[in-house]
């Protein structure tokens, strides 16, 4: 790496590798400064499964993430503005990004209807419908109080067919403007926009392209993981990134094996978010420098080596 300075309001490119994109930077938020590279566990609800906030601390998690599609929901828009947004809500103290929820309502393709204003949806809470648009979606995140703020954005799968992906990305096109237009600079937030564009090469370069036209604070990288090979993902997160701005954060959104961020860090993606680790953990499996362990084998019954001999977490430290 050698030393550079990008000089940004919000975010600082540090330092660059001389051999590929990957970088170093500080993103500068209301709640605290976060060092990129970072990954930021998913607190959907407003808190990591399994993991306490104090937990989080010790570790040192600079920043989290929680899903407005499912706050919206429960405790409710309402509810958490007498609260006094998230972080008094949840005893959050640091920083938080928020997701539209865009992933969560698409994915659910027999409860949800599109139309140009907005999205209906069905909730699974109470089987009561909902109505999203670009400017309620945030209106709400500026409720939630979060550091940064996601775009309602349209997902749809990677392998989907061309004119599909190119109605998704002209309909996120449409709908990040919009979001832009709704959002209040004064509130301290900052507001990413998404790329989409699926597999498609051309649509990937106009999306990224649009979008770093529109003067959000940063980008993200949507529609992956959803479907495309491993090379895939790869080829389409390095052109994406190589498209927009160098002096914005690059967010790679859903993505988070060991694998996948070494590369996209390489790329040039500074953030990135997954609920992958978490699931992993529950099921007893642990990342070491070694590989994936599956610490219910049989095989670990009477192992009385740490799980990483190399690592020095409190984990490793004190159990076998």
């Amino acid at each position: 790496m050698h030393n550079v300075t990008v000089p940004s309001q919000h975010f600082e490119v540090l330092s660059r590798c001389t051999t590929t994109a990957a970088r170093t930077g500080l993103l500068r938020l209301a709640h605290g400064e976060v060092r990129t590279p970072v990954f930021m566990p998913v607190g959907t609800f407003g808190g990591v499964r399994h993991v306490s906030h104090e937990d989080l601390e010790a570790q040192d998690t600079p920043i989290m993430l929680a899903n407005a599609y499912h706050l919206y929901l429960r405790p409710g828009p309402e509810r958490l503005e007498r609260l006094g947004g998230f972080h008094r809500f949840a005893h959050w103290n640091r920083p938080l990004l928020t997701d539209s929820g865009g992933f969560q309502i698409f994915s659910l393709p027999h409860k949800r209807e599109i139309f140009e204003s907005s999205v209906r949806f069905k909730s699974y809470i109470d089987n009561a419908f909902h109505d999203l648009s670009p400017e309620s979606i945030t209106h709400f995140q500026h409720i939630v109080g979060s550091d940064i703020m996601m775009v309602l954005d349209v997902c749809v799968p990677s392998t989907s067919p061309r004119d599909q992906a190119a109605w998704a990305m002209n309909q996120t096109h449409h709908w990040a403007k919009r979001s832009r237009d709704a959002f209040r600079p004064e509130t301290g937030q900052l507001q990413f926009a998404i790329c989409q564009g699926a597999v498609f090469e051309d649509l990937r370069r106009e999306s990224a392209g649009y979008i770093a036209e529109l003067g959000f604070e940063g980008h993200a990288i949507g529609g992956l993981a959803v479907g495309e090979s491993r090379e895939e993902r790869e080829h389409f997160t390095a052109l994406a990134a190589s498209v927009l701005p160098e002096d914005k954060p690059r967010y790679l959104m859903g993505v988070g094996t060991p694998h996948d961020l070494v590369r996209a860090v390489r790329d040039g993606v500074d953030m990135f978010d997954c609920i992958i680790p978490t699931n992993h953990a529950k099921q007893g499996v642990a990342y070491t420098w070694q590989g994936k362990v599956k610490l219910r084998r049989l095989a670990h019954a009477e192992e009385q080596k740490p799980v990483d001999e190399s690592c020095s977490c409190s984990v490793c430290k004190r159990y076998t």
